[in-house]
């Protein structure tokens, strides 16, 4: 499925969790309590593209080999 953006590559709360499987929810509280920036307009909740790939970026784990010093 991929994902629509809105203008400069924001994305909604609706589909941060289809791309990334975590919850619509858990996005709204990481934006409300200033873990990710985001942008209120009416009733939608935006997310920048940016900020996802951050999170994502952010809990990403070396490759074995490499977390074991590539012996």
């Amino acid at each position: 499925m991929q994902a629509r953006t809105h203008g400069a590559d924001y994305l909604g709360v609706a589909e941060a969790e289809a791309l990334t499987g975590i919850s619509r929810w858990t996005w709204r509280r990481w934006c409300y309590d200033g873990k990710l920036s985001s942008v209120k307009l009416g009733r939608r909740l935006l997310i920048p593209a940016s900020e996802i790939e951050r999170l994502v970026a952010a809990g990403t784990r070396p490759a074995l080999e490499a977390r074991l010093g590539a012996a």
